[in-house]
């Protein structure tokens, strides 16, 4: 190849040239990068994964439209049965923002300031933590502690006693830990803030942030390149001797590696600078629970009979009407298969042991099984079904006709389109052509959007998912996926930066000084 002397000149100036902008830039988003897998392989975990269940059982409890109408709840926002500690709840969201109010379900009486002592039950159900309680706030914003990433407000946060200052985050709506912090954790986050993200930077100077991280970032790509041209260009039958050497032999393979980090991280740097992302949870408009006339717990032991109901909720259906939703257990215990697995109710073995929790809480398993629906105002059954509540939603929150549907199915486990941070499963996913142009995933338990991808995010999404974040290596499960990236991180930082780095110091070094 004729050019090929002319390819390394210019590949090798261009390398060595780039070489400490490069190498600093690898340690300072290795560095940070690392500190993010050490916060998932050895951070605080739930010691249980599942949240509390315990069957459903409305034979002899109050009416409902007696309990809300005695507390002044004409509409509500949510209306549902959950696993309290010692009985089974009836909870009520007003408005998005507020407490959560619960009532006894054999009298009917409000238990007041019950929705902190749910957090703290949810807290203590999944961590199996004994210690008293040092602090318990209710937290109705996102801040460095708790990022947007986590989806879920208001939450509350449980402080218990003790120097690591452990933390739970507690959403009860969903009987979900939406979040577990130590004070190591917390430690991590402040350098993959500071150094990852540049959290640090004014708002008004983000723009300067986002120039400064792509041209940095920007500097590793380069050097990939240039670096994979002198791989081409120049041919050795044997390894140089010395670190020299091993820079190069180890630069087939880690060239890749660093290229698919750098691009990737530089979309998705530039997309969240465009449309700073945000959480899509939108809870329905409220339910007009006088409608609810229809005593199903008198009627109850006919209407259980031969069924595992775990899940009971009041939710609107088309056309407004108040729908009672039954959800039934899985035949066995669940754990997950694939995304959209429309075997998941046939049951499966639950995930036993540290490794295999923090596995599956972030492929996710679906509690529930299918789901019936009476009339909350006739008491007849509803026969549309979960699939029809699922396109009721759908017109509701994006405003489009159900022709404008391309697919509809559902999620059972978590995934790069719908991920672990949104909590919700089973859910709806809803592809919505023109006008809408963007993907639902619709909560038929309590009528909620749980999140909405417009189409033009998706290739960013699936880009972050899995050039930066690795996620084709999800067969091998989260712990190896993490321990994999983690180690190429080190080797990239050691053959790459480290030596890279010390031999530009050496050239620079050996370089004559000019001539005056």
């Amino acid at each position: 190849m004729a050019n090929r002397p002319k390819l390394a000149r210019w590949s090798m100036s261009k390398h060595q040239w780039l070489a400490l902008i490069g190498g600093i830039s690898l340690f300072i988003w290795g560095l940070s990068g690392m500190a993010h897998i050490a916060m998932v392989l050895f951070g605080p975990q739930q010691l249980e994964f599942m949240p509390p269940k315990r069957p459903v059982d409305m034979a002899g409890a109050a009416p409902v439209e007696q309990v809300l109408a005695r507390a002044g709840i004409s509409k509500a926002r949510a209306v549902k049965v959950v696993v309290g500690k010692d009985r089974n709840l009836l909870q009520v969201t007003e408005t998005p923002q507020a407490p959560r109010r619960y009532f006894r379900l054999d009298t009917g009486a409000e238990l007041a300031n019950e929705d902190a002592r749910q957090a703290e039950f949810i807290a203590r159900h999944f961590l199996k933590e004994q210690r008293p309680v040092a602090e318990i706030v209710q937290q109705r914003a996102f801040d460095a502690d708790y990022p947007w990433v986590n989806r879920l407000l208001p939450v509350w946060r449980i402080r218990f006693a003790g120097d690591d200052r452990l933390t739970a985050y507690v959403h009860t709506e969903t009987s979900s830990l939406a979040a577990v912090n130590n004070l190591t954790k917390t430690r991590l986050q402040t350098v993959f803030r500071f150094l990852h993200s540049w959290e640090w930077v004014p708002e008004e100077l983000n723009w300067l942030r986002v120039i400064v991280i792509t041209a940095m970032v920007g500097s590793l790509a380069a050097l990939a390149v240039t670096g994979i041209l002198l791989l081409v260009a120049i041919r050795r039958g044997k390894r140089l001797p010395g670190s020299k050497g091993w820079h190069r032999v180890m630069g087939y393979v880690l060239a890749l590696p660093l290229l698919m980090f750098s691009v990737s991280g530089i979309i998705h740097l530039v997309q969240a600078a465009l449309e700073a992302p945000t959480s899509q949870l939108r809870l329905s408009p409220s339910i007009n629970v006088a409608n609810a006339r229809y005593p199903v717990e008198r009627d109850w032991a006919e209407i259980a009979r031969g069924l595992d109901v775990n899940a009971l909720s009041l939710v609107e259906g088309p056309d407004g009407r108040a729908l009672y939703r039954l959800g039934l257990a899985q035949p066995g215990a669940g754990a997950p298969k694939g995304e959209h697995d429309h075997s998941a109710h046939q049951g499966h073995t639950m995930p036993m042991g540290d490794t295999a929790i923090r596995n599956a809480r972030f492929e996710g398993v679906s509690p529930t099984g299918p789901a019936l629906y009476i009339d909350a105002a006739t008491g007849k059954p509803w026969a549309d079904g979960d699939k029809a509540l699922a396109r009721a939603l759908g017109r509701r929150f994006s405003g489009a006709p159900d022709s404008a549907i391309r697919n509809m199915e559902i999620v059972t486990r978590f995934g790069p389109d719908y991920d672990f941070r949104n909590k919700r499963l089973p859910v709806w996913r809803i592809d919505y052509g023109a006008p809408v142009n963007a993907t639902l995933f619709v909560d038929t338990t309590t009528g909620v959007l749980a999140d909405r991808t417009e189409n033009w995010q998706k290739p960013e999404r699936y880009i972050f998912s899995f050039i930066h974040k690795w996620n084709f290596l999800f067969p091998i499960g989260k712990v190896g996926l993490n321990a994999v990236v983690g180690t190429f991180m080190l080797l990239l930082m050691g053959f790459m930066a480290g030596i890279g780095l010390w031999l530009d110091r050496r050239r620079r070094r050996n370089q004559k000084p000019l001539a005056r």
